[in-house]
């Protein structure tokens, strides 16, 4: 029986809401402390959620919510050139779900707090004090809370990785900045299909929104690295004329380029991965999300693995009776699992410029690769068919076989 009663979740983007919902649910007291304005404070482009975190979001009840807001996806096609390929997609598993990444936001936010949930604004955690039987979060606005444990649902750029290991090592910079729009285009594509193409310059994806905008999310390379606040002061203006030279000569990323305004570019500025984190806990402090696995978007897993992980240590805290034991479980459910989709993710990374003699392989190729190296059970079947029993104790050691 656990003698943990309450939690601070620091972060309030996709883990934090989650981690604290699946708290209360496992009777744990929790309360939620984001360090911007709103649930959706600057916040823009589109994710994918795979069948196994929606799956995960069903177990504290905000499956149907996130439904409600997404766009279902059960056809993918591979783009190179002007040749398309249909990518067999798993049997017997629900579509992937597109969702808005401020609507996700605002949906999570409002299932926690509908749930009971208390979440706070304006809350950026500069520090913590840790006690026998507690810790106490210090924020940069001087006020204070204490609670049993400390989660840090924080971020890529967590603050709290740092207090558990000053050490740790921080995201990587794929090489790519990313950028979005739904912009009218006339291009013919199913409102049930994503497209994933392989430019001549640069990859990008792009699927009909249903109301005649197609979205288009581009991986543009870049060497130097820009955050979020930096690429965003520079004007939309520059990096339209660049996406412009850069699709230019693609079809359709040349017209999606072309039709996209200054006002419909949304700038997410580097992509990242992080690489394995030695410590995921230390005393009474924790991390979940990207704050301590963050694969590159190209697994498609990123936000899945962020709530499946939040749900999971909601169950260890649950059942097991000091932090250290539940940290430890938590670390033991998840520790290969997010690794092994990171490191996938990785290889993907390094096709998404093939360059003209690597393009012609690939159509070549594509029919023997579709039925090999493409096989949707063995790249993904593992991931996308992963359920998360909530009603089955947490033992503190593994089971004997």
């Amino acid at each position: 029986m656990s003698r943990i009663r309450s939690a601070l979740v620091i972060g309030g983007g996709i883990a934090g809401p989650v981690a604290a919902t699946a708290l209360l649910k496992a009777g744990i007291a929790a309360r939620v402390y984001e360090a911007y304005p709103g649930p959706s404070y600057g916040i823009g482009s589109g994710l994918a959620l795979a069948p196994n975190g929606v799956a995960a979001l069903d177990v504290i009840g905000a499956g149907d919510p996130v439904r409600g807001i997404a766009q279902p996806v059960s056809t993918m096609m591979l783009s190179v050139g002007r040749t398309r390929h249909h990518v067999p997609t798993l049997r017997g598993e629900p579509p992937l779900q597109l969702v808005d990444r401020a609507e996700l936001h605002q949906t999570l936010h409002d299932h926690a707090v509908a749930a009971g949930v208390p979440v706070e604004f304006d809350k950026r955690l500069v520090g913590v004090d840790e006690h026998a039987d507690s810790v106490t979060a210090r924020f940069a606005d001087g006020s204070t809370a204490t609670a049993d444990v400390l989660i840090g649902a924080d971020g890529i750029r967590s603050t709290v990785r740092g207090l558990i290991d000053p050490n740790a090592p921080g995201p990587r910079f794929t090489g790519m900045l990313g950028f979005g729009a739904a912009t009218e285009c006339d291009v013919e594509i199913p409102t049930d299909t994503m497209v994933f193409a392989f430019g001549q310059k640069a990859y990008y994806l792009y699927w009909s929104t249903g109301d005649g905008r197609v979205f288009w999310g581009a991986n543009l390379p870049h060497k130097q690295y820009l955050t979020l606040t930096e690429a965003r002061a520079v004007p939309a203006s520059h990096w339209l004329s660049i996406l412009r030279d850069t699709y230019g000569a693609d079809t359709p990323g040349g017209e999606l380029a072309r039709n996209t305004t200054e006002e419909q570019l949304e700038i997410t500025g580097g992509l990242h991965i992080m690489p394995p984190v030695p410590n995921w806990y230390r005393g009474r402090m924790v991390l979940v999300g990207d704050a301590v696995h963050a694969p590159s978007n190209s697994s498609g897993q990123g936000a899945s693995l962020a709530i499946e992980s939040a749900v999971q240590l909601a169950r260890c805290l649950r059942d097991l009776p000091e932090p250290e034991a539940a940290f430890a479980a938590y670390e033991r459910l998840r520790r290969g699992r997010v690794e092994g989709v990171a490191a996938r993710a990785a290889k993907i990374n390094h096709s998404k410029t093939p360059g003209p003699v690597g393009r012609k392989m690939m159509n070549l190729l594509m029919p023997l690769m579709v039925k090999t190296v493409m096989n949707p059970e063995k790249t993904m079947g593992a991931e996308q068919r992963y359920r998360i029993d909530w009603v089955a104790p947490v033992q503190s050691e593994p089971v004997p076989a």
